[in-house]
């Protein structure tokens, strides 16, 4: 028996809200494991993969799920409001980053190791590096008149567009991390097959929601 186009929309809609609430616990959940595996003060070191983790999984997820439609657990707040949330969490995020950045520098000097030495370096380089010129691009959109010439569908449309390909950056290089020599010591097996589904889990359901309920909704205004 055929389904009615109102019953595969609400299938559709349930799958993305339900797939949302995953995302917001395994967000959640893969950065309180992190920090449970670093156990953050035991070195200096140890604040790294939390600040990263915190940044990249938690805040970041959450800032781009703010504007989902099924997923956002803002949902009551005026558009206004939201944008502001997405911005302070963006702000946030980019600072967790910016201090796990100089925190894994400081402590490379300490040992006189060598940077960027890995994939995984210069992955997190570039991630932290797009998060502020995106922290940047979103306080143009709080005030859209600093580019009185560019149309604001079009500003959002780009910002969108490259918060997602910049949060992917962040999620890649949180994989790498755990190819690291410090994650795969720590974890090994089937735990560390199922810590890497996570940022993994985490970038399918944003990309899902971004571009269907943000990227796709632009496109096709004229």
């Amino acid at each position: 028996m055929a389904l009615t186009v109102e019953t595969e929309s609400r299938i559709y809609r349930g799958l993305r809200t339900a797939s949302g609430a995953a995302a917001h616990l395994v967000a959640l959940g893969f950065t309180i494991f992190v920090a449970v595996l670093a156990r953050p003060g035991s070195s200096l070191f140890s604040w790294h993969p939390v600040l990263m983790s915190l940044s990249f999984s938690f805040l970041m997820t959450e800032a781009l799920l703010v504007f989902s439609p099924e997923s956002s657990l803002l949902r009551s707040f005026s558009r206004k409001g939201r944008a502001r949330c997405h911005w302070a969490l963006q702000l946030l995020a980019l600072l967790c980053a910016l201090l796990g950045l100089g925190l894994i520098i400081y402590n490379k000097e300490q040992h006189g190791k060598a940077h960027l030495a890995t994939w995984h370096g210069w992955a997190g380089l570039l991630s932290v590096l797009w998060a502020g010129l995106q922290c940047t691009g979103g306080l143009v959109l709080l005030c859209p008149k600093l580019l009185p010439r560019w149309p604001l569908a079009k500003l959002k449309l780009y910002h969108a567009t490259s918060g997602l390909v910049g949060y992917l950056l962040g999620s890649t290089s949180l994989l790498l991390g755990m190819c690291s020599l410090w994650f795969t010591t720590t974890l090994v097996g089937a735990s560390w097959y199922l810590a890497a589904l996570c940022p993994i889990l985490t970038s399918l359901v944003v990309m899902n929601q971004v571009s269907n309920a943000y990227l796709y909704r632009k496109r096709i205004q004229p």
